[in-house]
């Protein structure tokens, strides 16, 4: 594949007239495993927030799947794996509810689920190895489960792009290894895969192209290739992380 799914030309973000982002250009092609590396307050954040149209570019423009943001629709072709899903443990909400969460529409979201999309559903529980634990409670399971949960929800709308906020941090040695598996799966499927990270020890075999922020104050990104990320731009990661995602309405069971 070599179509052109992301496209990003001369982005700017400025949060109280600071340049948070800066003379972004980015081309990201159909099937690759693109890693989002940075100091904090590099822009990560940002950069997913304004490529899922929650963040406006303050110059500049992106291009989703050849449509402008002001014009793209297609929204269930994204889909965002955070690290948590907001409200879930104060709500009782199952598994199979909670992946079929996904496959809610703005416009629809009162109408049945159809029998295509309790398929979906079932085999993506089946490819995260959970069809067994779908009536149960979603904060009954373990961390690592939980986030193996909320990328079934991903695969379950079928979408062509999932990015993916931190996928193993916090995880034991196990989930990682499960996890990075489960990643390796959906690469094969020929998904478009973007992963927010402090550090690729865990996924570097699968990442095809490392993205790195921080550069300057004039030009964001530092560092666009395969890994392994050069000595200069290898920051220390490990610091706090904004979540792409800190504020979103419960999941609705139906």
């Amino acid at each position: 594949m070599n179509d052109t799914v992301i496209n990003i030309e001369r982005l700017c973000v400025e949060f109280d007239g600071e340049h948070v982002l800066e003379d972004v250009n980015i081309e990201i092609m159909a099937g690759e495993f693109v890693a989002l590396l940075g100091p904090n307050g590099s822009g990560k954040t940002t950069l997913i927030r304004a490529i899922l149209g929650l963040e406006q570019p303050d110059h500049g423009k992106i291009i989703l799947f050849g449509a402008t943001l002001k014009r793209f629709k297609d929204w269930h072709r994204i889909a965002l794996v955070p690290q948590r899903l907001p409200g879930a443990s104060s709500i009782p909400v199952s598994v199979w509810e909670t992946v079929m969460s996904g496959q809610i529409r703005p416009r629809s979201r009162w109408r049945l689920f159809s029998r295509s999309e309790k398929i979906s559903a079932t085999q993506a529980l089946k490819n995260v190895d959970l069809w067994d634990r779908r009536r149960d409670r979603l904060d009954a399971l373990s961390g690592g489960q939980q986030r193996r949960v909320l990328i079934a929800r991903a695969l379950a709308c079928q979408a062509d792009i999932i990015v993916m906020d931190e996928p193993t941090a916090g995880l034991d040695a196990a989930n990682v290894a499960a996890l990075t598996l489960l990643l390796a799966e959906i690469k094969e499927l020929g998904k478009t895969i973007i992963v927010v990270t402090h550090e690729l020890d865990d996924i570097e075999h699968l990442v095809t192209r490392a993205i790195v922020l921080g550069a300057s104050k004039h030009q964001s990104v530092g560092y666009d290739g395969p890994p392994p990320v050069p000595g200069v731009f290898a920051h220390d990661h490990h610091h706090h992380h904004d979540a792409i995602i800190d504020k979103a309405p419960p999941v609705v069971g139906m």
